[in-house]
């Protein structure tokens, strides 16, 4: 996946993956993905200037090999695309590759999920990242955005989900849970789509449209539903938000919270517990 097949519909790529260790002889064993990428990436690969590509031709260009550690033992993780004009979080199962225009980060657990997903978070990450392109998108910068997010007491990213002592997890979680579920709902009616488990097991399933829906779930997408957000025009998502970001302004102890608390009074106050992290204030 990249931005698009998370932003838009999935586009069923498909990727060849000899990993980042596996040599040459071991890879011809699998013959018939072998032959294709002898076929159609070695020529190209021996063509070029970095040593490394020419050495290793049947492997990715970057393997990323602290990723893949970082997501070892995961069952899925959260994505966001870099540059999107609506900035959401979206669960990816692990079997899909992402390419390097998806932001990840590999975490499993729904609390992660609803803090990155909460007005706070989606604030300062809007505030501290870039613009690009021509409609001026915000720009998800792991360094600017998530590093320097001043995640609430007991429930910050260095902790494993078992550890957190913030009170307000559960809660969190369980409102990212049911954000997550509506999403889903939405963007793939039960009614529209036939679920059809994958040929080879352990990847997602297929998601294929019922004829009577194939034009209308072409429209089903984040893009589009994150739209209609903005005009006000779908109440169970503005719901499903509002319930969310209450649980985390709880946990950061925000008890005069409301909806009305306009967005410089958040950053005023996110940029503050920033700077008494940092020993600054």
């Amino acid at each position: 996946y990249n931005g698009l097949d998370v932003t838009r519909r999935p586009r069923d790529r498909w990727v060849i993956d000899f990993g980042v260790s596996m040599s040459e002889q071991q890879a011809a064993f699998y013959e018939e993905p072998f032959r294709h990428i002898t076929e159609h990436v070695k020529p190209i690969r021996l063509a070029n200037n970095r040593k490394s590509r020419v050495s290793y031709w049947w492997r990715h260009g970057e393997t990323r090999p602290g990723l893949r550690r970082a997501l070892t033992g995961l069952d899925r993780y959260i994505a966001t695309s870099e540059t999107s004009k609506h900035r959401y979080f979206a669960w990816l199962p692990i079997g899909i590759a992402p390419e390097h225009k998806l932001v990840v980060i590999p975490r499993a657990d729904d609390a992660t999920l609803g803090l990155l997903s909460s007005r706070m978070h989606v604030v300062w990450a809007t505030a501290k990242g870039g613009r690009l392109g021509v409609g001026n998108d915000p720009v998800y910068s792991t360094k600017a955005c998530f590093e320097t997010f001043p995640f609430p007491e007991g429930a910050t990213p260095n902790l494993k989900p078992e550890q957190y002592t913030n009170l307000h997890t559960a809660e969190i979680a369980t409102a990212a849970r049911r954000l997550n579920e509506l999403r889903e709902n939405w963007l793939n009616p039960p009614e529209w789509v036939e679920r059809v488990p994958e040929v080879v097991p352990g990847y997602p399933e297929r998601i294929i449209p019922k004829p009577e829906y194939a034009t209308a779930i072409k429209e089903r997408t984040l893009t589009n539903l994150y739209n209609k957000r903005a005009k006000h025009e779908v109440r169970w998502l503005e719901d499903a938000h509002r319930a969310l970001d209450a649980a985390v302004a709880r946990a950061y102890g925000w008890d005069d919270y409301t909806p009305a608390m306009p967005d410089e009074e958040i950053l005023r106050r996110l940029l503050a517990l920033n700077l008494q992290r940092a020993g600054k204030a």
